[in-house]
């Protein structure tokens, strides 16, 4: 996922702007297509993804690897 943190005001820097953008014409767009429609877009924030992640079932999520840009999230059954 695109690095973001779980409020908006800790996005707002250049790279989270970039990011914010592309989601607006990409992510959210693509998010509210679909049955569920929780258009969350590229900017959720971990706390947020947490949720969706264990609502869909899984029950552990941790935090595998990050950068400046990216974070992986690893979640198992």
């Amino acid at each position: 996922e695109p690095f973001a943190h779980d409020h908006l005001a800790a996005n707002l820097n250049p790279v989270g702007r970039v990011y914010y953008a592309a989601s607006t014409f990409v992510c959210t767009p693509a998010s509210v297509s679909q049955e569920v429609g929780l258009a969350l877009g590229a900017q959720a924030g971990e706390a947020r993804l947490r949720k969706v992640v264990t609502g869909g079932g899984f029950k552990r999520l941790r935090r595998a690897a990050e950068t400046p840009f990216n974070m992986v999230l690893e979640a198992r059954p």
